[in-house]
């Protein structure tokens, strides 16, 4: 055996680990109190859910009440601008503006999320959508959403406790804006009832997605009416309440007893009929965890109520290997299971927020063995047109000149090729100059179409809008 050899066995044998304790350091007493509007608010009034709903900020006159002197004025002028242009309304929770760090809040990575600015806006991509999966034309029913053979997404209503400046559903949820003029998802018995109808009448669908919107804006009586309902049918074994709630609302677990009530014994029941009921979560960035959260989550785990995490990877925000390490093990510390973190989709109003394919593919490179396999997130691109999620590492073309990169679904197409397309400010000098000419934009996707083993027949894009 030769001595390369031997050092190389060596190494594999004698790994060097270094330990943090980083993902154990949670935020805790009233951190609230060091903005100016909230120094009079004791924690019994903060952690109220009614008081977070009642003082949400949703115009930028009264976020300056908060603030007040905290940041400039050409700040709030920026976000005025910005949200002239922005596909989604703003509505902060106290609890997430007291996790911003004023002090640096152009690049506060939860200030990305949810208040825009102009200065920091791009140009969208030619390629970008409202609703780039597709989903409306996936839609049997209003409000329901059947692409995957045994799982249905079921849009309850179109209101949510904080909206992200990165919605997927920029075309329904939330307020009309300057700029888009909202699809109505409104919380409808009527429209629920032909939903209901539907699932009863497609017994393949087994898992069902309760989201919108946001699950946490279902009454208590609501959350059992959809969750019974659903129970009620032979064939559905899984549900799902999509919620971003324990990343800006954690006390809404806490202190809403008849909401999580009502959940709680949603899963006593399904668990004795062998079925499942689950939470997905959202949170995007490891300061959202706090120790509020820490006892939400703990209230959930105590009633075995399974929550699992989505994130969104953001630029700016968790796009560096060490915010997503951390991230995905304050995750588990808490007991959330990390599931997915999603390439960002080809929305409009948010180009820069996007990142390239190969920073997703890199960053899961580098996330995956900083913890244990089942709380590694799969990092997956739910790709344009309706090609439902793949893996990032699954395309079958991708040309880092010019971002296009080709994905395959078998299961839903078995010939259609699904395009996305990388933010243009990150590609090389050359493949900007192509995308600066509309007329090499036709070329650039046929060119990917064929190196993706498809041409032009096979192209799912979302329609024009």
């Amino acid at each position: 055996m030769s001595s390369t050899w031997l050092a190389a066995e060596t190494l594999v044998r004698r790994p060097k680990h270094s330990f943090s304790e980083d993902h154990r350091v949670l935020e805790g007493g009233e951190f609230w109190r060091r903005l100016p509007g909230y120094r009079e608010v004791d924690e019994a009034t903060f952690l109220d859910h009614r008081f977070q709903a009642k003082a949400s900020v949703t115009r930028v006159d009264q976020l300056h009440s908060v603030l007040r002197e905290a940041v400039s004025d050409a700040f709030y002028q920026a976000v005025e601008a910005a949200l002239s242009r922005a596909t989604m309304s703003i509505r902060l929770s106290p609890y997430v503006i007291a996790l911003i760090d004023w002090e640096n809040a152009e690049r506060d990575p939860i200030r990305r999320q949810f208040l825009p600015m102009a200065t920091h806006q791009l140009a969208d991509h030619p390629m970008a959508r409202l609703d780039s999966l597709d989903e409306r034309a996936h839609s049997p029913v209003p409000g329901l959403t059947h692409r995957y053979r045994d799982k249905a997404l079921f849009l309850t209503q179109d209101r949510c406790p904080v909206y992200c400046r990165f919605c997927t559903r920029s075309y329904a949820v939330g307020n009309d804006t300057d700029d888009v003029q909202k699809d109505k998802i409104s919380a409808q018995r009527d429209r629920w009832d032909l939903a209901f109808q539907y699932l009863r009448e497609h017994p393949e669908v087994e898992d069902v997605v309760i989201s919108g919107g946001d699950s946490y804006s279902l009454r208590e009586d609501q959350i059992r009416l959809i969750g019974n309902t659903l129970l009620d049918m032979p064939n559905i074994r899984r549900m799902r309440f999509a919620t971003k709630g324990l990343a800006v609302l954690p006390m809404k677990v806490l202190t809403d007893d008849g909401w999580f009530g009502a959940l709680a014994e949603l899963n006593k029941r399904a668990r004795k009929m062998h079925k499942e009921v689950a939470i997905h979560t959202h949170v995007n960035h490891p300061r959202e965890i706090t120790d509020i959260t820490r006892r939400a989550a703990g209230r959930l785990f105590e009633e075995g109520i399974i929550v699992r995490n989505q994130t969104v990877l953001l630029r700016g925000v968790n796009d560096d290997p060490d915010t997503m390490r951390l991230l995905v093990k304050r995750l588990g510390y808490v007991q959330i299971q990390p599931y997915y973190v999603f390439q960002h989709d080809l929305v409009r109003g948010v180009e820069d927020l996007r990142t390239s394919l190969g920073t997703a593919i890199e960053l899961e490179k580098q996330t995956r063995g900083s913890t244990a396999g089942f709380h590694s997130p799969m990092f997956v691109l739910d790709t344009p047109g309706g090609g439902g999620k793949r893996d990032v590492h699954a395309y079958e073309h991708y040309n880092t000149v010019t971002g296009v990169s080709v994905f395959r679904s078998p299961n839903l197409s078995a010939s259609g090729r699904y395009l996305y397309f990388d933010p243009i400010d990150s590609l090389p000098e050359e493949g900007q100059e192509r995308w600066s000419h509309p007329e090499e934009h036709e070329r650039i996707v046929a060119e990917a179409l064929v190196a993706g083993g498809g041409n032009a027949d096979h192209l799912i894009l979302a329609a024009a809008e």
